[in-house]
């Protein structure tokens, strides 16, 4: 195994790795061309791109235009005709950048600034597919055919809870199996230094509670006689959890399937996150709702949570409307565990409201996804976190989940493929928000990795 480099060194060889510079001229031009579901910009535009890029090195691409982004497969074959299967699953789709959120610079062009890449994209998930594909470049280069056969599986609605995703697995299942390991789209560096490598996320159901109490405002003067919308709808959802976080929807919490041991062990172990942190990144000003650190950490990765998105009722102007609203609307979530499907806690919900009075709310599902947790001891796994430790001094952090969600359990539920997330983003990496960045050292140690895991199928 390799011994350990320093940013110093990890920089230099970037610099003078001609593959690895080729292939940040591609990144470069990803992260120019926009790419949001969310907006309907240039999905198709940036699946072509990608179709040139991998058909232009050999693979055999498909790509697939059916639904509103396109599927993207991009597939190596393995001289061996015993060869084993990696699939790299990536999304080119990005979330906006808007003006709602402070760039240093222009969000799609990228740039470089002391050691580090800006730009929409580079840690999620964009970076990510070049790192990867210049790993499997270099691998042929200096070494030859490869040992194993790579599929890069690259969906465009990610960020949109992905959209037709299913309907693309259905359909190319067979095209993707048998496969030994699924590589997930990203992963990160913990503020220790140690890549956290996880093995499944939360699920989510977004909806909508609205409700309308009257045909026009009234007039705030009826306030003691007339119910207004406002205060039904924040009733309503008062009634769902109560003041320490807890949900109190009738169903949700007997349907969970508790962490076992190994499980507990892993996020004890290896979970960094705690109440203090919190306090100091965020710089919170309302209380923890759990200190002690198991609680807080059983809490936060094995137990669903409910919360408001926004809420919008009344008026909002300058100065002041003596109103009561007839209308009020609230964006809710609820991010799930194993044991709860969205469907199943939608029903819950409406249950719920009618149950405790507030029979006028109108629910609306907006999306959903289920949850996915493993327990990190497939062979193909512990390859992986073995092979990591050789990479990073810090060690590794191995979790077998994450408190983000993403379409884990819907891959999962296709391929049956075991699968771990690693990657190249770090502590303040900044996914979805300003200057998303990403190391220049941490995007070449993932190209070593990568590099290695190929041949480790030797």
């Amino acid at each position: 195994m390799m011994a350990f480099s320093s940013e110093e060194e990890q920089l230099r060889k970037f610099r003078n790795d001609e593959i690895a510079q080729h292939y940040f001229e591609v990144l470069r031009t990803l992260i120019s061309k926009k790419s949001i579901f969310a907006q309907n910009i240039g999905l198709y535009d940036v699946a072509a791109y990608l179709g040139e890029i991998f058909s232009g090195v050999g693979a055999e691409v498909t790509i697939d235009e059916t639904h509103t982004a396109p599927f993207v497969l991009a597939k190596f074959k393995s001289p061996n005709p015993d060869a084993k299967t990696i699939i790299f699953y990536q999304h080119y789709d990005t979330v906006p950048a808007d003006n709602d959120q402070p760039w240093t610079d222009e969000p799609f062009r990228l740039t470089v600034r002391k050691g580090y890449m800006y730009g929409r994209g580079v840690d999620d998930d964009k970076g990510h597919i070049t790192a990867r594909l210049t790993a499997l470049r270099k691998y042929i280069r200096e070494v030859g055919d490869l040992p194993v056969n790579i599929t890069f599986m690259m969906e465009g609605a990610e960020e949109s809870a992905s959209t037709d995703l299913e309907k693309y697995l259905e359909k190319y299942r067979d095209d993707l199996l048998p496969a030994d390991l699924l590589v997930w789209e990203q992963g990160n560096r913990n503020s220790k230094g140690q890549l956290e490598i996880t093995g499944g996320n939360k699920g989510i159901i977004t909806f909508d509670l609205s409700v309308e109490s009257a045909d026009v405002d009234i007039h705030s003067k009826f306030g003691a006689v007339i119910e207004s919308a406002s205060w039904y709808l924040l009733n309503a959802i008062s009634s769902m959890r109560d003041d320490q976080g807890r949900i109190l929807i009738d169903g949700i919490y007997e349907k969970i399937v508790q962490p076992n041991e190994r499980e507990m062990n892993l996020i004890e172990t290896y979970a960094i996150e705690n109440a203090d942190s919190l306090r100091r990144i965020y710089g919170l000003k309302l209380p923890i709702l759990e200190s002690d650190r198991r609680a807080f950490l059983k809490t936060y990765y094995f137990e669903p949570a409910l919360s408001i998105e926004g809420i919008s009722t009344g008026y909002q102007g300058q100065g002041v409307k003596t109103i009561l609203p007839a209308q009020a609307r609230a964006k809710m979530e609820m991010r799930l565990v194993p044991g709860l499907t969205p469907e199943y806690v939608l029903e819950c919900i409406k249950a719920h409201l009618k149950k405790e009075g507030f029979d006028r709310i109108k629910v609306t599902f907006t999306l959903g996804e289920e949850s996915y947790r493993s327990d990190m001891s497939d062979p193909a796994i512990v390859n992986v976190i073995e092979l990591a430790k050789g990479f990073y001094e810090e060690g590794v952090a191995v979790l077998p989940t994450a408190a983000g969600t993403g379409p884990m359990h819907m891959i999962y539920q296709a391929l049956g493929v075991p699968m771990a997330a690693f990657g190249i983003g770090n502590a303040n990496s900044r996914d979805h928000g300003g200057d998303e960045n990403v190391s220049l050292a941490d995007y070449y140690t993932h190209i070593e990795l990568i590099k290695e895991l190929i041949a480790s199928y030797e």
